[in-house]
């Protein structure tokens, strides 16, 4: 078969944030008696990388195919057509932009989580590991939507879950694997849920998955009564859980994350961050870097699992980690994977979780 000239596809996608400023090129080309995907890379204005997605020519639906899969994947990490790179701004991009942000939390220390363990005014909650997801279900259409409000994919089982739902939502949680761990509503049938003290989304929540019994999309469980959220803080140290979020029972819903404090609230009972990769060591293993006030900051090497792939250098990727020497560089630390919907700028070392030492216990 013999692609019409409409049929030879290529893009340019554009991504700019802080000091980032870069561009990607793809192309499906014909080669011989086939097709191939190329590719051209780097910073906008600068000698560009080049590679190919087909390490040979393959029939025009392979190409489609890999076209189409490095276009989805590079618009998911935040790229855009418009070459301003900036998609909650492009017009152009309204499939892309979801047009809704999640409340994102601030943390706290261990005192803050004692008083606020004590406090009736504070709910208590699991932090659950995993990535966050708004879930927007709309007549005809279920569609996930990542911390940056941007459309992502969705599990089967979840979307499969919803369409059993009754009515048309946007609820908050956590996916994990198969599953989606429920916290929030925002919308329903409608109605903006968002300028709700917490308590009342929470039960609308409840409500709206107990009339559907999911399968797949499970509710955070909430406590409230002082007693209650001091045995399961005991609780979930024990069983060595991620953390806990507290929630402002009467506060509304507000997207993004303030610049301190706020009505939600994290404590993590192990320590991770999401750092840079810097460069690509040999035998299996990436150098990682944090941003301070005088620029990048590095914090060691990080070792990747035989079952990860390697990430590329600007990749932002998760960290679990002991502790932090006083020079920043991580004790231990564990690759968790790459995090497309982390920001570079988010990777600072405010992070660094220090090791207490005898003067700190005094």
């Amino acid at each position: 078969m013999t692609a019409t000239i409409e049929e030879l596809k290529s893009t340019s996608l554009y991504y700019r944030e802080g000091s980032s400023d870069k561009v990607y090129h793809v192309r499906l080309e014909a080669k011989g008696d086939g097709y191939v995907v190329n590719i051209a890379f780097g910073r906008r204005g600068s000698t560009l990388s080049t590679g190919t997605k087909t390490s040979a020519p393959v029939h025009y639906d392979a190409a489609l195919m890999a076209f189409e899969k490095v276009v989805k994947e590079k618009k998911a990490k935040g790229y855009t057509e418009g070459e301003h790179g900036t998609p909650y701004q492009h017009t152009e991009k309204s499939s892309q932009v979801s047009g809704l942000l999640p409340q994102l939390l601030s943390p706290i220390d261990e005192v803050e989580v004692a008083r606020l363990t004590s406090n009736p005014s504070w709910g208590m909650q699991e932090k659950k590991d995993g990535r966050r997801l708004l879930l927007r279900k709309e007549p005809g259409l279920i569609e996930g939507i990542n911390k940056k409000g941007l459309i992502v994919g969705v599990s089967e089982t979840v979307v499969k879950t919803a369409r059993e739902l009754h009515g048309h939502f946007v609820m908050d949680g956590e996916s994990i694997g198969n599953y989606l761990h429920a916290f929030d509503l925002l919308f329903l049938n409608g109605e903006d849920l968002r300028p709700k003290p917490y308590r009342q989304r929470y039960i609308a929540l409840l409500n709206l998955l107990a009339g559907g019994l999911p399968k797949h999309i499970k509710i955070v469980s909430l406590w409230t009564d002082c007693i209650d959220k001091a045995s399961w803080l005991r609780d979930l140290k024990a069983e060595q859980a991620e953390g806990v979020v507290f929630k402002l029972m009467n506060a509304p819903y507000t997207a993004g994350r303030p610049n301190s404090g706020g009505s939600q609230l994290k404590h993590k009972f192990v320590a991770t961050l999401s750092a840079v990769v810097a460069k690509v060591n040999q035998q299996r293993s990436v150098g990682l870097r944090l941003l301070n006030h005088e620029g990048w900051q590095s914090v060691g090497n990080v070792t990747i699992p035989p079952n990860q792939p390697v990430p590329k250098i600007g990749a932002v990727v998760e960290i679990r980690y002991l502790y932090s020497y006083p020079d920043g560089s991580l004790f231990q630390p564990v690759y968790l994977g790459e995090r497309s919907d982390v920001d570079v700028a988010e990777c600072v070392v405010s992070q660094l979780k220090f090791k207490a030492t005898e003067e700190d216990d005094q």
